[in-house]
Order: C-alpha cells, then structure tokens, then sequence
C-alpha cells in the first residue's frame, strides 16, 4: 500500500459519477482530499482512466462476512489476525472503503445458529491491533448487532464497549414466529441447513425461544437504547415486518431500517423517515434468498435508501450498477447514491460518500465486462490500496 506520487496527482479521461450526474472528465488528489474536478481535461499528466468509471468508494453498513473468514468451517475457529486481514483484503478489492464490521452481540441458550457471539471484542481488538500497525486497506468502524432475546446482550454490550467504540447499534430479534421468521418454515428450512439439527429438535427449540424471547426483548430493548442514546450511537432496527414494528423503532429514536422483509414496513419506514436498508445479494439474486420483500421492487417504488453487501462483498457495486436502471432510483448517479453518499449520511459521516472537493478522495477506478462492473483500483485517502 502506499501513496500517490508526488503532492498531488491527477486521474484523467475518466468517466466520473458524482452525486447527481455522469461524465468525462478530471480529478485532482492532493493531501489525501478531492482537490479539483474539470470536465473534458486534455492533460498529459497523471493516471489516465482511458474512459473506465471513476466512483467514490463505497461504505457498508452491515457485512457478516468476517464470519466465514473466522469459521471457515463448523466447529473450527481461525487464528482472528489472519482472518481479520483476508476478510479486510476482499472488502477493499470489493471497492468497499469504508466498512461496518457487524459483530453479534448476546447469545441464547437455544440459539442454533449463532457463531459471532462472546467472539466480539477479540475479533474488534485484531481489528484494532491490525490498525494500529497499519495493515488495513479499509477504513473499519463497528457495528454491534444486539439479539434483544438474548439473556446476555446488555451485559455483552457493556462488556465490548469498555474497551471499544461502537458507531452503529443494531435491534435485532431472531425469535421464531416474528420478524423475519413470522413463518415457522423458513425458520426450520434455515436453521436446519445452518446447524444440522433435526426438524424436531428445532421445534422444541422453537417452542422454548418463542416462550421466554418476547419476556427478555421487552426487558433488554429500552435498556440498549438508552446505552446507545447516552453515548450517541445510531440505531438501527432489524427484519420490521409490520407497521407496528416500525412505530416501535420510530420511538426508540431508531433512524436507519435494515432489511424490512415487507412492502408494508419499507414504506413505513420511509414515510417515517428512517433510511432503508436492503441487501445487495438480494438485487443480484432477483429476490431474496428467504422468501421476503425484493430489494428492486422497493427501489422501483421509491423506499429505498441503501445497499448492503450482507454477505457477499461483491454484491454491493453489482447491485448498485443493476439498479442504474430503476427511474425512481435516478441512473447510475443515483444508484451509486445506496453505497456511498446515503449510508454517510445516515451514520453522520460528513468527510466522505461523494466525489466533491474536500471530501476524502476515497476512490474507484472501474470498468466493465460482459456488463458487470470490475474493480481495478482502489484508494482510501489518495493511497493506493488494492
């Protein structure tokens, strides 16, 4: 990894997509910002796009991706460093710039497909350690995602955040009957395929969650908002299923909606004025994975805000070049809107998110095959990352 020659260097014949529109032009990086932008630049100097798409970097909001790297099988844990480190490596080759890492916080005793759970603060301190040596490509903030069910979570919470800080706090209830597993079968069909646990086994599992979860949300929920409120921590809600559901996030201060699994709560939360967030797989897919509302159907309708990568890194600038497509999304400058300006917005991050002078010159050089984006740079910073 390393820096830009000289003090400052300019990329040219580039096709640039800021906030609002698309065209070729220049950009000069001086001191790690956007310095200057020119449209139909003829300079000779510098690092000539030959026409490829020059983007902002993106931002993700909610990656559980560090997990596969961490288990890379069932029941066999990796040394965290390295796995921090090749999680941190695809992230950045994804062109992410900015990301969330999403660490699970609170553990049930009947929880059959957890794996990030006591596990947080030791992957956020390799994260840390892993920073502080200057080993990261990615600009890496946290994202603690709190299972209100759980009898652990306000204690966990507390214990993470002794030692680390968090930017973003999740509400998340994987209870069955509710949220994302209203229907009882997608909660079989998924945790049967994630634990290997019979049918059976899971519906007594089932059972017992469903008679003890809604006792201990009610118990744990406004004690991790108000944790999140004393320390100014944006929250998130988690699969609203119902408009009563978002109502309920709407009065605990929630401002970002994550994966509403209906039309009926995207839209509320729009009209609410949360952000919503939808996953990016589920755009390339052309559904999603678990049978719930589709991501293009609400960006077709208006009710989308923002793209995650979830759990395919990748899926992130895919999704938002197939998206370029929607009217009500506005093009391509729109679409690249979901991945960078909006969730900067929505976090409070003020320095990044666009191609602009002053902004951090977080940055993409992509080009096309066969219709889908390629990266082949990135900088974080004006420095050359992958």
């Amino acid at each position: 990894m390393e820096f830009l020659d000289g003090a400052a260097t300019w990329f040219r014949n580039a096709r640039i997509v800021t906030a609002d529109r698309v065209f070729i032009g220049c950009l000069k990086v001086d001191d790690g910002r956007i310095d200057e932008i020119g449209e139909h630049d003829s300079r000779g100097a510098g690092i000539d796009f030959q026409g490829d798409y020059l983007l902002p970097g993106l931002i993700e909001l909610h990656t559980d991706h560090l997990e596969s790297h961490y288990f890379p099988r069932r029941a066999v844990t990796w040394h965290a460093g390295s796995a921090v480190l090749a999680y941190d490596a695809q992230i950045a080759a994804a062109g992410i710039t900015t990301v969330f890492d999403s660490f699970r916080v609170g553990v049930d005793e009947f929880d059959v497909g957890a794996q990030l759970g006591d596990e947080a603060a030791l992957l956020a301190e390799a994260i840390r350690r892993a920073a502080d040596a200057d080993l990261l490509r990615a600009d890496h903030l946290t994202h603690l995602r709190c299972e209100v069910a759980a009898p652990n979570v306000v204690d966990s919470l507390h214990a993470v955040l002794a030692s680390h800080s968090a930017q973003l706090i999740s509400l998340m209830d994987h209870s069955p009957g509710q949220r994302q597993y209203r229907n009882l079968e997608k909660y079989f069909i998924y945790y049967s395929g994630k634990s290997g646990r019979s049918r059976a086994d899971l519906a007594e599992v089932a059972g017992e969650r469903q008679r003890i979860g809604g006792i201990r949300a009610l118990e744990n929920r406004p004690r991790i908002v108000e944790i999140a409120k004393a320390r100014g921590i944006v929250l998130a809600s988690h699969d609203d299923t119902t408009a009563e559901e978002v109502a309920l996030a709407r009065c605990d201060g929630v401002t970002i909606a994550e994966f509403p699994t209906t039309l009926e709560a995207a839209s509320a939360s729009r009209a609410a004025g949360m952000a919503t967030v939808m996953g990016a797989p589920n755009v390339v897919r052309g559904g999603s994975h678990s049978g719930n509302a589709s991501a293009r159907e609400l960006a077709e309708a208006g009710h989308l805000d923002i793209l995650s990568s979830d759990y395919v890194p990748a899926a992130l600038l895919m999704a938002a070049f197939r998206l370029a497509d929607a009217p009500a999304v506005g093009g391509l400058a729109g679409a690249m809107r979901l991945v960078s300006k909006a969730p900067a917005e929505a976090t409070g991050l003020k320095d990044r998110g666009e191609i602009a002078v002053g902004r951090r010159a977080d940055l993409l050089r992509v080009a096309t095959h066969d219709g889908e984006p390629v990266v082949r740079a990135v900088w974080r910073e004006g420095r050359r990352v992958a």
